[in-house]
């Protein structure tokens, strides 16, 4: 089972540490190559639109929002914009990892096909309050 939030593991807090650094650090070379803020705004809920895919099921639904929420992704991005020289897949980059790292600082991890509130961080919303009520944890 994924890392337990209530006992404050020590692997659920350097989650969420990396989390934070990879949003700030993303964010904080967003501003300082000047990167456009109309971009950034109109571009940093873009992965949560694979939400929707849930209502296609549970399977595809996990497996899309994944694919956007995923870190690989967004440092391919980078990289190909360094490799190419372009601006504009940097800044895409950048803004796709600070929204995945602000995701994951938040708690919302990649999720598991049981359910949206089933995370690598551990369960989440809904999830969570009924991980809470079973009686092995009163």
């Amino acid at each position: 089972m994924p890392s337990d939030r209530r006992s404050g593991s020590g692997s659920f807090r350097t989650s969420l540490c990396e989390s934070l650094l990879v949003f700030t650090d993303a964010t904080a070379i967003f501003a300082r190559t000047g990167g456009s803020c109309v971009l950034c705004a109109a571009l940093f809920r873009v992965p949560d639109l694979s939400m929707p895919y849930y209502l296609a099921g549970r399977n595809v639904g996990s497996m899309i929002y994944n694919a956007a929420h995923w870190y690989g992704l967004p440092f391919a991005c980078l990289a190909l914009g360094v490799l190419f020289g372009s601006t504009l897949a940097i800044e895409i980059g950048l803004i796709w990892s600070a929204h995945v790292g602000l995701d994951r600082t938040a708690g919302y991890g990649l999720k598991y096909a049981s359910g949206f509130g089933h995370t690598h961080l551990g369960p989440k919303g809904n999830a969570r309050k009924a991980v809470e009520m079973t009686p092995a944890t009163i």
